[in-house]
Parts: C-alpha cells; structure tokens; sequence
C-alpha cells in the first residue's frame, strides 16, 4: 500500500534533493524550473495575504504608539521570531527559505535535578546525514560542536548562512576540539520561549534600544542603568557600573569601540535566563557534547581523584573555559583544546602576546571544595553563553 504524500511534503522533498544536487554542482547556475517559480510565486502570494493581515491588525489596533518606519517593524519581527536575514533578502537564484525557528516551551519536570553522572560517559553520536537536505558524503560534513547536526558547506551558503568570509573559518575549525556552532546554537536567543522573548522585547523597547544596530559604551551604561533603575528602582552602584564596563569590553575584544548587535543579543539572553530559570532548568539545556566537555574539565581538575575540587579552580576554568581560535591562528594547523584549563604553555594562553588575567584563590576559595554537581551549578550559564561562535565573551566571568 502506497504512503501518500501532501503537496507540500512533496516541495519540500524536491527542494531537498534540488539541493543536495546544487551543493555537488557549486558553481554551475541552471536556470530555475517551472516548479521552483510556481513555489516561488506561491510563497510570495503568502507573504502578500501576511502582509494584508498584518495590516488588518494594525489598523484595528488603533494609533496607540507612534509609527514606525517598515524597516524598524520588520526589525522588531525579526528579533521576535529569531530570524536574522529575511529571505526575500538573499538573492533568489540557488536560495532557500530557512527553516522557521520554533521557541521552546518550559515543561512541567524543568525544575528537578537533572541526572546527570560524572562516571558514566555519554556516547556522542553525529546525524549522518546533512540536516539541510538530507544526503549523506562521509567527510565533506561540517559537524556542530554543540548538538548533533551536520551540514553540507554548499548548503549552508545557498541558505544564506555560510558567507564567504566566513567559509575558511568554518572549514579549519568544524574539525578540531574548538569547533564551529550551527545557526541553531550559535543564537543563544533561540533558548528562550515566546513568553521570555516577549519580557526581553519589552526591556529593549522601554529602554529605547533599536534592533540590529551596534552599541558604544555609552549606550551600553545606559541601558544598563535603565534596566537596574526600573527592577531595583535605585541608581546603580559604582562596582555595578565597573562590572558592566568590563562585560562591554569582553563583547568587544577587537575593540572597536562598540559591540555587535547579535552579541549584544547573546548576553542579555543569557542574563534573561539566569534570571528567570533556577539552575536546574539551565543544566537541562546542555547537549551531551557539552556534558561530557565538563565531565573532561572536571575530572582535569580533580588531581587526586577524590571527587572534589577547591573553589580557585571552579573559578579558574570559568575564565578559560571554550576559547575560540583567535583569527590569526587559524591559518596555523593547531588543535586547541577548550574541555578544560588552558595551560599556560598552550597557543590559546595568550591573547595579543599577554596571558589572561586570572586573579589568584584565596585562602577561603582554596578551602572551600566543590562537588561535580556544584561544579556543573555553578557554571552551566558559562557553558551556555559559550556556544555562540563570536570571539566576544557573552558572560564576563566575576574577578
């Protein structure tokens, strides 16, 4: 007995396979067929009746709030899906749509300790198959660091997520111990639901902040005073304002004089969660990767085996936890590893000639001693913030 399929079950199996076809074909054009205009026009007679409906709402709405301008809704629609590039602004020969993000939703068991044990090893398995069109090629896969998807790099370019600055960078690291995070994790904004998304929108809207656009130091103290002022309701202190002087510069390491917006973006996801989430809800959240990169800090620490370590070295490896390549080494053939510590001696210790700065323990932190659960407590929101790609670190470690 056949298995029937809906027609957009057989377009979506078509462009799979047209897919794969181009990513073997890179660099060959074929004029587009009779059905991938039909699709083409199908899709754009959906976003027209979206748009009619959008503005049905609008105008229902009533001018409650003053206008603004289609590039800046466009903007905030955007940031409320947790799209980056609209489609229709890829160039249409050889492209895709992306997959439409879905936010999770908290579930009822969220808040139980997870189990999660440090002598029983977690089997980490890869898909064998490109998540974007389904084919299998052995090694010409990029795999994720963090989750277990796989790509294509002609498919990840034809879906506008792979530019061409940024395709060696991928080659050189998908391999190593540092690794490249997919589009999925790469966005730690994907992790938090419609209800936390909304909470974020709301903050940045009263707060006067514009989506997609950098921001200076300034901007950034003043965001950061508004939002203390209005959950605190008091100035925020001198130390805070010091502390918050420090994250920008961990989101700016190039120092340009001002952040990214997606990194901006990252960093108050994660302050949004650790906020909003008990701890057991974040650990919940880590891949098995990630569990067994702790497992391997972890047990690196533990010199003598006896399941504790001091407090001096929890905080140790959360400054030198998951360093990227820096961009002029990527060029070299080095495996950096970023399970655990980095030594002193390693390529990643030294970033523009100078070792991090990592203040030494002190008596108290050196007496005070930290089980694997504690240790996995204290530093999920480190190892979540990160998985983004960016050089910037999205959580500024405390002194």
């Amino acid at each position: 007995m056949g298995v029937l399929m809906s027609r957009r079950q057989t377009v979506e199996r078509v462009q799979k396979v047209s897919l794969a076809v181009s990513a073997f074909k890179d660099g060959l054009r074929e004029q587009p067929s009779t059905r991938r205009r039909a699709e083409a026009g199908t899709s754009r007679r959906g976003t027209l009746e979206q748009e009619v409906q959008e503005g049905e709402e609008e105008a229902s709405a009533g001018p409650s709030q003053p206008e603004e301008s289609s590039a800046s809704k466009a903007a905030w629609e955007r940031l409320r899906d947790g799209r980056g590039v609209e489609p229709e602004e890829f160039e249409r020969a050889n492209r895709f749509t992306p997959p439409a993000f879905i936010r999770p939703k908290r579930e009822l068991h969220d808040d139980e300790p997870p189990d999660i044990s440090l002598e029983q090893r977690e089997q980490i398995l890869n898909d064998e198959m490109c998540e974007i069109c389904e084919v299998w090629t052995a090694e010409s896969l990029f795999p994720c660091r963090i989750c277990h998807r796989v790509y294509h790099d002609g498919c990840l370019r034809r879906m506008g997520y792979l530019q061409k600055d940024s395709t060696v960078e991928v080659t050189e690291t998908a391999h190593t111990e540092t690794g490249w995070s997919c589009y999925y994790c790469d966005n730690l904004n994907l992790l938090l639901t419609e209800e936390e998304m909304y909470s974020l929108m709301e903050t940045l809207r009263n707060c006067k902040i514009i989506p997609e656009t950098c921001l200076t130091l300034d901007d950034f103290l003043h965001y950061k005073h508004l939002v203390h002022k209005q959950q605190f309701e008091r100035p925020m202190a001198e130390a805070q304002e010091e502390q918050a002087a420090l994250q920008f510069n961990a989101l700016d390491p190039d120092k340009k004089g001002h952040i990214e917006w997606q990194d901006f973006l990252s960093h108050e996801s994660i302050q949004l969660l650790q906020k909003l989430r008990p701890q057991n809800a974040l650990l919940r959240l880590l891949t098995p990767k990630e569990r067994e990169r702790a497992r391997a800090a972890f047990l690196a620490l533990d010199q003598d085996n006896d399941g504790f370590i001091g407090e001096g070295e929890c905080r140790q490896a959360r400054h030198t936890w998951f360093r990227k390549h820096q961009k002029e080494m990527l060029s070299c053939n080095v495996s950096i590893s970023h399970v655990g510590p980095i030594s002193e001696g390693s390529p990643a210790s030294s970033r523009n000639g100078k070792s991090p700065e990592i203040l030494p323990a002190t008596k108290q932190e050196e007496a005070r001693t930290i089980d694997w659960a504690g240790f996995l407590r204290e530093n999920v929101a480190y190892i979540l913030a990160a998985r983004p790609n960016s050089a910037a670190l999205h959580l500024q470690p405390h002194a």
